[in-house]
């Protein structure tokens, strides 16, 4: 770890070198010195919109047996798990519509801008979902208002993720990226474990003919507050540094006037190289993630046959331990890279993925237990590096757009889809270790596009001077920068 640690910073002393040589030249002045208050005030912001996205998620799986029953009634148990599916599967089909649409604009009219139009139309789109009457109530029409609502979550998450870890990531100093953009899926994670806690203890509390005539409204209605408070802490900041430094280099109005089609063209063709490295690693993180967020507390019940209630606390221990790790592996990944983090995790799922799923049908209470501990492992290894890794893969006048197109095609054709494929396969082979395969897949293609992947810990972002914490850091990293350069030029 000493040697990773001074390789590392070997690589950005030498990266500060060519930083100072270029032109114009790097001056001391040129380095962004961050605002602290709003640097606490943006990550709070962004992580409160992923902590409301995954609130959502964490609901829909838990109480995807009994959306089943409340919206397709007249189908069988299978059938109503695979069309429940089917409808969360259907979000992710217009989540790259709304990467196509939202990123290019948060590139031409600014992040911060973007992300208030996201956090309402999230908020009203799953407010929506408690308000929708029953099949038994309007019929067909209740199914048909869910995909709609669906879709508006679907399209408006299209330009969240990709909009938080940009706004993220250029806000951070460059030596706390990893460790400051690891609170983003912290969000994500207490999102989901906040969602599934609830269900677990409204399960618990009010019983299954309760929970299917109208106990399962509460969790969408709560998201209705929490929208408001992330709205209002979003529309309290500023644009990042980054972005402004650019509007400031260039005419804005020129910018803004850029078609968001020229943008797209751009980035598939000047920049496929690093958007197919995004789509790999975030095809390795979000099997994962989808497979024990939305498909493992179905399996526990359906395929397994556990009760709910422990299905519901097995999945939740997996989250914990997710939220346990992803800041300390955060951290971590700002001094020995990012890249051996995620190669660990992937090698990992590749060794572990269908043993874990042979304890999870051990009739036991320690090998389900053992195998969530280490799936959140895992889980935590591939969500601690990415909000820092993704951004720094494209330049600041595409990073948005390029950011939210890769990650919304590898989560909608792959991620999203976990839960419905996993379920497919299951019921079409009848072999309960299918799941696993399918995350040893998933882990080979994250292994490739991480042997592909540039180190980016504790080095400026693509196209960006450096960022620190002080003008004193900023003192002491031009002067680091000038020996650097000195010592490559002798």
């Amino acid at each position: 770890m000493r040697w990773a640690h001074a390789h590392v910073v070997e690589r950005h002393l030498r990266a500060l070198g060519a930083l100072i040589r270029r032109k114009p030249p790097l001056t001391e002045e040129s380095i962004t010195v961050v605002d602290q208050p709003m640097l606490k005030r943006a990550i709070a912001a962004a992580a409160l919109g992923n902590t409301m996205e995954w609130f959502d998620f964490g609901v829909y799986g838990y109480l995807a047996a009994t959306l089943g029953k409340v919206f397709y009634p007249d189908a069988s148990s299978s059938a109503q798990l695979l069309a429940t599916f089917a409808t969360f599967a259907a979000a992710f089909i217009v989540r790259p519509l709304g990467g196509f649409f939202f990123g290019p604009l948060g590139d031409r009219v600014g992040r911060q801008k973007v992300l208030a139009v996201t956090m309402i139309m999230m908020a009203v789109g799953t407010f929506a979902v408690g308000l929708i009457p029953s099949y038994a109530t309007i019929g067909i029409w209740a199914p048909i208002l869910l995909l709609v609502a669906r879709m508006v979550q679907g399209f408006s998450t299209g330009g969240e993720y990709g909009g938080a870890t940009t706004f993220i990531a250029e806000y951070s100093p460059d030596r706390r990226r990893g460790f400051l953009g690891s609170w983003l899926d912290f969000g994500t994670f207490i999102g989901y474990s906040l969602g599934s806690l609830l269900v677990t203890v409204l399960n618990a509390w009010l019983g299954d003919d309760t929970m299917t005539s109208w106990g399962w409204r509460i969790p969408f209605f709560i998201a209705g507050p929490m929208g408001l408070i992330g709205l209002y802490l979003r529309l309290r900041l500023e644009d990042t540094p980054a972005f402004q430094k650019q509007l400031d280099e260039h005419d804005a109005q020129v910018k803004k006037a850029e078609s968001a089609g020229r943008e797209i063209g751009t980035i598939f063709v000047r920049f496929w190289r690093p958007l197919l490295v995004c789509i790999g690693l975030v095809i390795l993180y979000n099997v994962t993630n989808y497979m024990i967020t939305a498909y493992l507390p179905t399996y526990f019940t359906d395929v397994i046959g556990r009760s709910q209630l422990s299905s519901d606390l097995l999945v939740l221990l997996s989250m914990l331990v997710v939220v346990a790790l992803i800041v300390l592996l955060g951290r971590l990944t700002d001094y020995i890279g990012r890249r051996p983090v995620f190669a660990f995790g992937a090698i990992l799922q590749i060794i572990v993925a269908v043993p874990c799923f042979v304890l999870f049908g051990m009739d036991t209470l320690w090998a389900p237990i053992v195998a969530c501990i280490v799936f959140g492992a895992i889980l935590a290894c591939f969500a601690a590096p990415t909000a820092s890794t993704l951004p720094a893969l494209f330049p600041t006048t595409v990073r948005y757009g390029a950011l939210s197109i890769g990650f919304n095609i590898a989560v909608s054709a792959f991620g999203g889809t976990t839960p419905l494929v996993a379920s497919a396969l299951v019921s079409a082979t009848g072999n309960h270790l299918v799941p696993g395969f399918y995350l040893i897949a998933s882990g080979l293609v994250g292994l490739v596009a991480v042997v592909f992947l540039r180190e980016s810990a504790r080095q400026p972002l693509t196209g960006s001077p450096p960022q620190v914490d002080s003008p004193a850091e900023a003192a002491r990293t031009y002067a680091a920068a000038r020996k650097s350069a000195a010592a490559v030029s002798v």
